[in-house]
């Protein structure tokens, strides 16, 4: 297997951003890592060709690791993929729904599927991991115990569907970041609406970040998300993690930046990259 061929991702088989990689990148073998930093090198080391990142969900927002992770990586931002998180309830293959006392998971995963376990008076129980939880299960043939997992888990270890869309909200979604490490990608075509993302950090002096942003506001550019983070643990040295709209080639844009550069540090570009047609549904 070549590294061409392969896409990194963080977490067991069966995980959510395992089906997001097999969604999204078919012709690619999901290769799983235990960490974002084990993740993060290999596609850095060529071991794989991209990476599929998770950076935030709907409901329990970002993924704080990944925003240290990225900059000065070398990897690349070259997409966004927004993925619905559906909750399935798998048994053992002889298992029946009437069957279930309890069902065990992740605790974001059972959070999210409390009413639903309520309705059907199946106890929850934590687990550290939800493709964790359906291998555990194919492991131990309990049937009268169920896994809550993405559906790709029950295909992985030969489990029982016994309810799709176990989640009480139907609007819960993660997005993904996909990653390279290749020095030049293509841009995004003209037709497209884009995305860049950026990292910049800014002085502890009064009115730093107004002034540093100010380009952006004057130039009409919008800025879709701002983030801060600590740095290196010191708390005098806050850096902003951001995404706009737009190219950095366009006039307006680059103008933007030629006036960041004037009040921020360390400004580094972390990608330009299409749109995910998932944010027109949303209204963005």
């Amino acid at each position: 297997m070549t590294a061409s061929q392969k896409i990194a991702y963080q977490g067991e088989p069966g995980a959510f951003s395992h089906q997001a990689c097999r969604r999204w990148f078919p012709d690619y073998t999901p290769t799983a890592f235990p960490s974002f930093e084990a993740a993060f090198a290999a596609v850095a080391a060529g071991e794989c060709a991209l990476g599929m990142i998770p950076v935030e969900n709907a409901l329990a927002g970002r993924v704080a690791d990944v925003h240290h992770l990225l900059p000065h990586s070398g990897l690349k931002i070259i997409g966004e993929r927004f993925l619905p998180i559906e909750m399935t309830l798998m048994g053992t293959p002889d298992a029946e729904l009437s069957d279930i006392k309890v069902a065990f998971s992740h605790t974001m995963a059972l959070m999210q599927c409390r009413n639903s376990l309520n309705a059907l008076g199946i106890r929850p129980e934590i687990y550290h991991d939800t493709a964790g939880a359906a291998r555990r299960l194919s492991e131990t043939q309990e049937r009268d115990r169920a896994a809550i997992a993405p559906e790709i888990a029950a295909e992985l270890y030969g489990l029982k569907i016994l309810r799709r869309n176990l989640e009480d909200a139907h609007n819960n979604t993660t997005r993904f970041l996909v990653l390279s490490a290749q020095a030049e990608v293509s841009d995004p075509a003209e037709a497209e609406r884009v995305l860049t993302s950026f990292v910049f950090g800014v002085r502890n002096i009064p009115a730093a970040l107004y002034k540093a942003l100010g380009g952006f506001a004057t130039n009409g550019i919008n800025m879709i998300r701002l983030e801060s983070y600590i740095r290196d643990g010191i708390f005098a040295s806050t850096f902003f993690y951001a995404e706009v709209e737009g190219r950095p080639s366009d006039r307006l844009l680059k103008l933007a930046f030629e006036e960041l550069a004037f009040f921020a540090e360390e400004v580094e570009l972390l990608g330009v990259y299409a749109m995910d047609p998932f944010r027109a549904s949303q209204g963005v």
